[in-house]
């Protein structure tokens, strides 16, 4: 069968052309659905049904986002989870029940292992209260999400974007569908950009969100040597060979040793910043440390091990801060029309931890 390689030699993956060919019309496919349900949602959709929606979100979370910075992170972390199951339709927000799926019962996302260390829920209810006290009925919790992350990173400095509105809430919500479409730190770049191509982003989505990390403040490490990575070796032998490791490249030796000896004394005592210095600013800090291989998890050193994505992050960290925003900005857009329920899908909750009852 003929092959192709990827997109430049070294740390490439040699991919048969026929699953090429595969992987273009699914995220063509999956695109149009993009492309599709962002053309449903709309700029100014509650102007006439509740004219001041986006007023109230914005003041709320510029007065609080200011006075604890912190929360920023947690608000675009929650958008982010939200939009990888089912579309961004606010089922991140749902309560466990029993008895079966969702809020009719069964454990929901929330409970699912990536997101127990979910904040801001709380944030998110006291938003749609002040909506539900405005506009009883109107505003999805799915909008508010999307809301409140774009203004959250606005509030701190960041970068703000489009958010056209018009989302509706689901009125499911799964713990295995979960664990099984949040992506992992623990995977690899190839698998990072299939499950990316799974919701219609695109390798540079999956580069410029990993940007998000810069707002995190800190990850519990869960051993005492958590700064393991596959030998080097094995990275040149693939590299050699013509294609893209499975295996992120070593931390920085100096990085590790530090890591060792003040965050990492024994096992599960360490608590480590993922943007060391910055994590309050919304800045290039990030990727600086992915070039200098410290990249603290397993799925941020991965970016480095394909040449298009290490060449597209080269290229940002030298150019001025506003290119960062902007890209970072057009792929949170993206990332906010996946899979998106409008019309007649779904509901409007009135309180976004439950379903309406019927």
């Amino acid at each position: 069968m003929a092959s192709t390689r990827g997109r430049g030699a070294g740390g490439v993956a040699v991919v048969p052309m026929a699953v090429i060919r595969l992987g273009v019309v699914a995220i063509v496919v999956l695109g149009a659905g993009v492309i599709g349900a962002r053309a449903q949602l709309r700029m100014g959709f509650y102007d006439e049904s509740c004219p001041a929606a986006e007023r109230i979100v914005g003041e709320y979370v510029r007065q609080h986002v200011r006075r604890v910075p912190t929360v920023a992170a947690a608000l675009l972390r929650l958008h982010y989870h939200d939009c990888f199951v089912r579309g961004c339709d606010a089922s991140i927000l749902l309560n466990s029940t029993g008895g079966g799926a969702g809020n009719g019962g069964g454990a929901a996302e929330k409970d699912a292992a990536p997101n127990q260390t979910l904040r801001g829920f709380d944030f998110i209810d006291r938003v749609k209260g002040l909506l539900e006290a405005a506009c009883p009925g109107v505003v999805s919790c799915a909008d508010v999400l999307a809301l409140v992350a774009r203004d959250a990173v606005a509030a701190i400095g960041g970068p703000s974007w489009r958010v056209p509105t018009g989302r509706r809430d689901g009125t499911v919500s799964s713990m295995q569908e979960a664990l099984a479409e949040i992506p992992s730190p623990a995977m690899s770049f190839p698998e990072l950009a299939g499950l990316f191509a799974t919701k219609g982003l695109g390798v540079r989505d999956l580069v410029w969100l990993s940007g998000r990390i810069t707002l995190s403040n800190q990850v519990r490490t869960p051993s005492a040597s958590p700064t393991a990575r596959p030998s080097p070796t094995a990275s040149t032998a693939a590299a050699a060979a013509g294609v893209a490791p499975a295996n992120p490249p070593p931390l920085e030796a100096a990085y590790a040793a530090n890591l060792r000896e003040r965050k990492c004394r024994t096992a599960g005592d360490g608590v480590v910043e993922m943007d060391p210095g910055s994590h309050l600013t919304f800045d290039l800090g990030y990727y600086r440390a992915v070039l200098k291989h410290r990249g603290l998890l397993r799925s941020d050193a991965a970016l480095v091990t394909d040449a298009a994505a290490r060449a597209d992050i080269a290229g940002v960290v030298d150019s001025p801060p506003e290119v960062f925003f902007q890209v970072f900005g057009r792929s949170m857009a993206t990332l906010g029309a996946v899979q998106v329920k409008t019309g007649s899908e779904g509901e409007i909750r009135r309180n976004c931890a439950v379903v309406n009852s019927s």
